[in-house]
C-alpha cells in the first residue's frame, strides 16, 4: 500500500474542492491509500509527512504566489529539510485562481522549488490539451496548458459555482497520473530481483 498527503490550503473553498477531486484521481488506483490534509494543521506538525511516500501540495495564487497559510507551512519544515527527511519521495502541486493564467505558474514554480530543495522528485502534468483535438474548451482536459503541475480556474463568484467540467477531470486524471507514477516506482526492475 503506496501512502499519499494531498497537502491544501484554500481560503474561499475553490482549492479544498478540487483537492477533493485530485483525492479522488489518486484513490482510483488499487494499492494508494490517500490523506487530505489541511496545510494550517501541517504546520503545528510538519514530521507527519515522513509517514508518507508522496505529497501533493495545493495552493490558491495570490498575487502570484501560494497563499501566506501554504507558506507558512513551507516554512515550517524547516527541520524535515535540514536531516533531509523528505528525499527521494514523490511530490507535484496544483493551483485554483480566478483566472486563466493569475500567475499560475509561478505558485508551481515555488512549490517545485521546495519539493527540489526538500530532495523529493516532482511529477509534472503530462496531458496534452485537448481542445486541439476538438474537445470543447471548457470540457478539454489540461485546458489551461500546464506542464509543471495542474493548473484550475475557479471564477470570481462563491464557493459551490460551477467549475469548467475539463479542470474537474484534469483534477482527476492529474491525482490518478501521480499515484500511477508512485506504484510504478514501486515495482521491482529486472536489476533488482
Amino acid at each position: 500500500m503506496k501512502n499519499i498527503a494531498v497537502i491544501y490550503h484554500s481560503g474561499q473553498g475553490n482549492t479544498e474542492h478540487f483537492a477533493k477531486h485530485v483525492v479522488a484521481g489518486a484513490q482510483s488506483v488499487a494499492g494508494t491509500e490517500v490523506s487530505l490534509l489541511r496545510a494550517e494543521d501541517l504546520t503545528r506538525d510538519p514530521g507527519s509527512l515522513i509517514a508518507f511516500d508522496g505529497c501533493i501540495f495545493g495552493s490558491p495564487t495570490y498575487l502570484g504566489g501560494v497563499s501566506g497559510s501554504f507558506k507558512s507551512f513551507m516554512d515550517a519544515t524547516g527541520g524535515l529539510w535540514r536531516r533531509q527527511q523528505l528525499k527521494g519521495k514523490l511530490a507535484s502541486g496544483f493551483t485554483v485562481s480566478a483566472l486563466p493564467s493569475g500567475d499560475k505558474q509561478t505558485t508551481l514554480l515555488s512549490m517545485l522549488t521546495f519539493a527540489m530543495q526538500h530532495g523529493m522528485i516532482w511529477v509534472g502534468n503530462p496531458f496534452l490539451p485537448e481542445q486541439n483535438s476538438g474537445v470543447p474548451y471548457e470540457q478539454a482536459l489540461n485546458r489551461l496548458g500546464s506542464w509543471t503541475g495542474l493548473m484550475a480556474q475557479a471564477g470570481h463568484s462563491t464557493p459551490g459555482q460551477s467549475y469548467a467540467p475539463g479542470d474537474l477531470r484534469s483534477a482527476e486524471a492529474f491525482g490518478r497520473n501521480f499515484a500511477s507514477v508512485l506504484a510504478r516506482m514501486a515495482m521491482p526492475t529486472e536489476e533488482a530481483i
